[in-house]
């Protein structure tokens, strides 16, 4: 299984957020987790990310049950993309090496590559502090780009285009699409017309997980 959930419990301030929540999806899976604002989503997909670690119960992503390798098969999008105050090639890379070439093709995936050449400074140009210097459109195919160089085998999605108007929309969508081709995908909204394209989709509410 590429993501194995059981009887997962988890608390803030001795609060339970999440009750005993089970999931499992198989590779190439897309889940969709459809709640109102504050109802866990996130907190799940944090622990689904290894960005927390679980206090009751089983979660496992990929084989790995450590948040530390969890992290290693995973990668995220969420809806405000956080950028680091560097170059856009540097926001790709997180400074791993990659090829030009491999760079390239992870942007014209993430639908880039007709802004970046526009741009004076081409794909060193600097996104500024929290990327305040680019578009909130562009900071997410961005960030979608990053992800697709990871290449990690399991995608978790955050309200990944809820803040987005209709024409920028279109572009992350399809940078979107080419980030979760053929990969396992988590993707949580508030909005359930955004997971027409899940084979599962659950609801969460009260701390637990009901399949729609």
């Amino acid at each position: 299984m590429s993501i194995r959930v059981e009887n997962l419990w988890f608390a803030y301030n001795n609060v339970p957020v999440l009750r005993g929540i089970s999931l499992i999806a198989g590779a190439g899976d897309h889940i969709g987790i459809v709640g109102v604002s504050g109802c866990g989503k996130s907190t799940l997909l944090k622990l689904l990310a290894g960005l927390y670690q679980a206090q009751s119960g089983v979660v496992e992503v990929h084989g790995a049950c450590m948040p530390d390798d969890i992290r290693k098969n995973v990668a995220m999008v969420m809806q405000n993309a956080a950028l680091f105050p560097a170059s856009i090639r540097d926001n790709i890379t997180c400074g791993h090496p990659m090829s030009e070439e491999s760079l390239w093709h992870v942007c014209e995936a993430a639908q880039l590559t007709e802004w970046i050449t526009s741009l004076p400074d081409g794909i060193d140009t600097f996104v500024g502090e929290r990327g305040g210097k680019v578009s909130g459109g562009q900071a997410q195919r961005i960030a979608i780009a990053r992800a697709i160089a990871k290449n990690a085998p399991v995608i978790l999605l955050d309200e990944a285009t809820s803040a987005l108007d209709d024409g920028t929309s279109s572009a992350v969508l399809a940078a979107l699409d080419n980030l979760t081709r053929s990969r396992t995908v988590v993707n949580v909204s508030h909005r359930h017309e955004t997971l027409s394209g899940c084979s599962r989709i659950y609801r969460l509410d009260g701390g637990r997980l009901y399949e729609l």
